[in-house]
């Protein structure tokens, strides 16, 4: 027969729980105020270029260090569109990847396969950089740019986007690039989701006739819509916040001549490794700093749209319902 537990012990029990409930509300806080901290740090350290240029900055591409004439228009775009070319290649890749592992693997290639994709997240960006200029750029160029250059070029409206000289450098090749390295993030993510979906309920689906895409898109997604939709922001979030591997292959170029996938352009982050070493104290280190707060803003949009998308998904299912 077991003891009672002792007075002792019993009155340790709240005591401990009050404690935990202080370190964990304190971690909470901490991080907040770093949040805070690092948004207050970037706002008076862009302060001399926002007081200068105002939102007229966001819209202007002018970058003239040498005149202080600074606009950041460039690199908005860059970033914005390199990322969204590497969520439009990612995103599909990576549910086909975790479709496959959790739906139609056979239970011998699972492990491997999923070890290989997870290894992909360990290399280095510096070495995608260098692959993507020495080795992946030539192929994009001979294989890709010049077929398309010679399909589309003279079609409107799509011609302009496959302009400018195809050397392998620019929007296209880092868009590319950037999928390539949040492919197996966005792909754990989703196998492991996938995976806790209750076999009961996927085994239901089957006994009642359904196809594995039926399975999928009725059962398995709506079931773990909130992991899924996780796991493109943390790609995303990856793919703004690259740095090494952007600078290698983007081009570097402060000007936006055209809206060519072709063009070689510039982002936020390449413009801050190249050039914040160098830049001299005053407007030109404020431009900098005033980028990398709109890269701090693009961020938070992109965040509060992914739980406002969530916020929707569950008021439809509600309504369903």
């Amino acid at each position: 027969m077991t003891k009672p537990p002792s007075m002792k012990t019993a009155r340790s029990g709240p005591w401990a729980d009050r404690i935990f409930g202080l370190v964990a509300k304190g971690a909470a806080l901490f991080t907040l105020c770093v949040l805070l901290a690092i948004l207050a740090s970037l706002t008076i350290s862009a302060w001399p270029a926002i007081t200068k240029f105002g939102l007229g900055f966001l819209t202007s591409t002018t970058w003239d260090p040498v005149k202080e004439d600074f606009g950041g228009l460039v690199m908005i775009y860059g970033t914005v569109m390199t990322s969204a070319i590497a969520l439009l290649i990612a995103v599909p890749v990576s549910f086909g990847i975790a479709l496959f592992l959790t739906e139609l693997s056979p239970a011998w290639l699972k492990r491997p396969l999923g070890t290989a994709i997870e290894l992909l997240a360990a290399v280095p960006s510096i070495v995608y950089g260098m692959w993507g200029l020495l080795v992946f750029s030539p192929v994009l160029s001979t294989y890709v740019q010049q077929p398309l250059q010679k399909a589309f070029g003279d079609v409107p409206y799509l011609g302009p986007l496959f302009s400018g000289a195809p050397v392998g450098i620019g929007i296209l090749s880092a868009g590319i690039i950037l999928a390539i390295m949040i492919i197996p993030f966005i792909a754990s993510v989703m196998r492991d989701v996938f995976e806790v979906t209750p076999t009961l309920l996927k085994e239901s689906a089957y006994g009642l006739g359904a196809t594995t895409w039926e399975v999928v898109s009725t059962v398995v997604l709506p079931y773990t819509k909130a992991g899924v939709v996780g796991g493109i922001m943390l790609g995303l979030g990856r793919a703004i916040g690259e740095t090494m591997a952007i600078t290698f292959v983007i081009g570097n170029f402060n000007q936006l001549n055209s809206l060519s996938l072709f063009e070689a352009a510039n982002s936020i982050t390449s413009a801050l490794a190249n050039e914040f070493a160098e830049a001299g104290e005053g407007l030109h280190q404020g431009a900098l700093m005033y980028l990398g707060l709109v890269l701090f803003f693009i961020t938070f949009v992109v965040l509060s749209l992914s739980k406002i998308l969530l916020a929707q998904l569950q008021k439809n299912e509600g309504a369903k319902t």
